[in-house]
């Protein structure tokens, strides 16, 4: 065959197989996408999952419905989705504990890096330090000195076993050179239930589902988890300011889908996202929920993720958490 004939061969064959992706991606929707959130309600993975399949639903004029999963610290909903059809009917919210710190787990039965395509980064937000409203613990500076004062003394919840929110805590325990005590939950939710009950002490709580706590006065903020101070709560300092020099960590999350979706329809979901995220009233909520979003790609999206990666398996390992 000759050079000529054999590249318009190619090109006609590369053509062909994107063709059915091409039409997957016209025709989308045209049945019930589901929303998987695999932590419990009441959290910030179900709030932004809730918030998306309404604007999606509204854009669509389709039918998009959130479906909680929860349990192995957002593991066994994201399985669910890995294992699912990749035909964009059914998508996730993910997490920093899915897609980045997975490490802790060595008997995962599906690969996130592998199975999973991000579609986009929703949302990144500093996570807030929150107590109960009567605890003794007045300022970020007395419980900072309790937990270096009285290792093991101090009883921390979590979303779960590797969450953004234990990732975040296990940091903050690894930069003051002191553990607490773990105390972990299926999901936000239950998580600050009990710590407004005061059966644990304290949460680096997403600030997506601390924040309407800290306004209704069922818990006290003492400060914010990012590099920066909030708006939301300029009175708070920063971790780093007040008393951990170089303390910086955030909680962010993605949309997602099983791998293996074809391109154009990854590449439509993460346009038509990008333009309800872009919305007014959309930001305003985002702005309620203590939540920032930066346009990205879902190349960019799985960048960020790999950079992340790096970043808390390093965490895992100098803590040797072991999570199964």
């Amino acid at each position: 065959m000759k050079k000529r004939s054999f590249l318009k061969a190619t090109g006609a064959g590369l053509i062909a197989a994107a063709l059915p992706g091409i039409g997957m991606a016209q025709d989308y929707p045209n049945k019930t996408v589901r929303i998987v959130a695999p932590l419990a309600p009441g959290g910030a993975v179900d709030i932004l999952a809730r918030l998306i399949a309404e604007r999606l639903q509204t854009l669509y004029g389709q039918t998009v419905i959130v479906e909680n999963k929860p349990g192995a610290s957002g593991h066994l909903g994201a399985m669910h989705v890995a294992r699912s059809p990749a035909d964009g009917y059914t998508l996730m919210v993910g997490t920093i504990g899915i897609h980045a710190a997975y490490a802790s787990y060595s008997k995962l039965n599906y690969d996130p890096a592998k199975e999973l395509q991000p579609i986009m980064i929703i949302g990144e937000a500093s996570n807030i330090v929150v107590v109960p409203a009567n605890s003794r613990f007045k300022t970020f500076a007395d419980f900072l000195a309790e937990a270096k004062a009285k290792p093991g003394g101090i009883n921390y919840a979590s979303a779960g076993p590797g969450s953004s929110i234990h990732m975040i805590t296990e940091l903050f325990q690894l930069a003051i050179g002191q553990r607490m005590n773990h105390v972990p939950y299926k999901g936000s939710g239950p998580a600050l239930a009990d710590l407004i009950g005061g059966q644990v002490d304290v949460m680096f709580e997403n600030m997506s589902s601390g924040m309407a706590h800290v306004r209704g006065g069922r818990l006290r903020a003492l400060a914010v988890t990012g590099p920066k101070r909030d708006p939301r709560f300029p009175e708070l300092p920063t971790i780093a300011d007040a008393g951990v020099p170089g303390f910086s960590g955030t909680s962010w999350f993605t949309l997602a889908a099983p791998a293996g979706t074809p391109a154009p329809l990854v590449e439509k979901l993460n346009r038509d996202v990008q333009k309800l995220l872009a919305a007014p009233d959309v930001a305003e909520r985002y702005n309620a929920l203590g939540m920032g979003v930066t346009p990205n790609t879902p190349a960019e999206a799985r960048a960020f993720i790999q950079s992340e990666t790096t970043k808390w398996t390093r965490v895992i390992e100098a803590a040797n958490l072991k999570l199964d």
